[in-house]
């Protein structure tokens, strides 16, 4: 049996861009993140401390998208990094990072990363 904690549209503003005014004036992003675990036990006893707690995982994100980078795939890693180093029960993890309406020279709804591993 495989389980999975997914956790969607982590919406956040954020100041990261090899621009100058992405650090004034910031952006918009999307931080999504898709775990692959065992929360049998979790089932069984509805144990929160047997499972991974949502509210965890958003606050990695958090901190991690308000340490300013120029790369959006550098945001990424960090996330990816501490997910793993963090929760040793994560099988797998992917983490998806958009950036909303990027400064470029024409009509981009979105960009995004995504790392998995």
């Amino acid at each position: 049996m495989q389980h999975r904690i997914n956790i969607e549209g982590i919406k956040l503003y954020a100041y990261h861009g090899c621009l100058e005014e992405e650090a004034k004036i910031g952006g918009n992003y999307i931080v999504d993140v898709y775990m692959t675990t065992d929360f049998s036990e979790a089932a069984k006893t509805d144990d929160l401390s047997k499972t991974i707690d949502y509210c965890a995982i958003y606050e990695i994100a958090k901190a991690e998208m308000a340490i300013r980078s120029k790369l959006i795939e550098q945001v990424g890693q960090r996330i990816f990094d501490r997910l793993k180093s963090d929760f040793k029960t994560i099988k797998s993890v992917r983490v998806k990072i958009t950036k909303l309406v990027p400064p470029m020279n024409g009509d981009v709804e979105q960009v995004s990363i995504e790392i998995e591993g």
